[in-house]
């Protein structure tokens, strides 16, 4: 079988799992249009016909060959059966396949939210303070059931300082996450809170009046302590806008009444250890900005952001 035959076998079985999920009376009437930004999974939004007459769609997540799928869909649906009258804009859960038992792929079917993910310089001033009160609201949720504990996968030996890095900075960051982990409370956490996970309505006359329409990629939920989230928005803001967006994120965070830390030296831990995480996966992230229409960022433009921001939590915090 070629693989042109293969993705079409595949497209179809996945295709008759989703129609089985349908409500009475729909059908799929148009292509599967791919949506961009994801660095695991493919995301395909689905327009369907309904019994009246009218048009709705839905979002299929699909992980390919990806080792944890099950896990990360398993705890994608559990959230997704969480939020709804919570305040927090999230998906509906519609099915999800973790095991691929009935799709070629594991899978999840969920529904479309309106808005777009914003990735520009221009409105950031705006922006900033919304992610931050989402994210506290975020972390506000108690859920019944907690999620699993929180990873991480960083550790002093597996940093890899970009070439031509401030080698000073970059030894004292690495000094700084030595050692286990302070003991916290715990909060309910998204885990990959960034732009690129949340929805925007922009006017197009007025930047300044945006709002959220949604919070996606809830693969990574888990609990722990909130200084993880508010670290890996931090890290994202910089390197897609320049390290002081990352400090004013973290500072636009306790603004809105969250607790990054309970001490100073636990919230510098975290913000270099999610800094340094990037080390580690600069390719794999600015990718899909520059698919995002980033070309501005090549992986040496933001090899060079991470290392200003890491100095620059070093001089501010360190």
């Amino acid at each position: 079988m070629t693989k042109h035959a293969e993705a079409g076998a595949v497209r179809l079985l996945t295709l008759a799992w989703v129609s089985r999920h349908l409500e009475v009376g729909e059908r799929i009437v148009g292509g599967t249009e791919a949506l961009h930004g994801g660095i695991t999974a493919e995301m395909r939004r689905l327009t369907l016909r309904t019994r009246d007459g009218g048009i709705r769609d839905l979002v299929l997540r699909t992980f390919v060959d990806v080792e944890y799928a099950e896990d990360w869909l398993t705890r994608e649906a559990g959230a997704l059966t969480l939020l709804p009258g919570t305040g927090v804009p999230a998906p509906e859960l519609v099915a999800v396949d973790p095991t691929a038992a009935q799709c070629e792929y594991p899978s999840l079917l969920m529904t479309h939210l309106a808005g777009r993910t914003v990735l520009d310089n221009e409105g950031l001033e705006t922006r900033v303070p919304l992610l931050a009160r989402q994210l506290v609201a975020i972390h506000a949720l108690r859920p019944a059931e907690r999620p699993r504990k929180y990873v991480t996968l960083t550790t002093a030996d597996t940093v890899v300082p970009p070439k031509g890095a401030d080698a000073a900075a970059w030894a004292a960051a690495i000094d700084v996450i030595r050692g286990p982990a302070a003991p916290c409370e715990g909060r309910f956490l998204h885990r990959d809170f960034h732009p690129g996970n949340v929805l925007f309505d922009v006017p197009p006359a007025s930047p300044a009046a945006a709002r959220i329409t949604g919070v996606v990629d809830w693969a990574a939920t888990s609990w722990g302590p909130t200084g993880l989230d508010v670290a890996h928005c931090s890290a994202n803001l910089a390197l897609l806008h320049g390290p002081a967006w990352g400090l004013r994120f973290a500072a636009a965070y306790e603004e809105a009444g969250g607790v990054p830390a309970a001490a100073a030296s636990e919230r510098l831990c975290w913000l270099v250890r999610d800094a340094l995480a990037f080390s580690e996966e600069v390719q794999s992230v600015s990718q899909p900005w520059r698919e995002a229409g980033r070309t501005d960022l090549t992986t040496r433009a933001v090899k060079e952001r991470l290392d200003a921001y890491v100095t620059a939590l070093m001089d501010t915090l360190g």
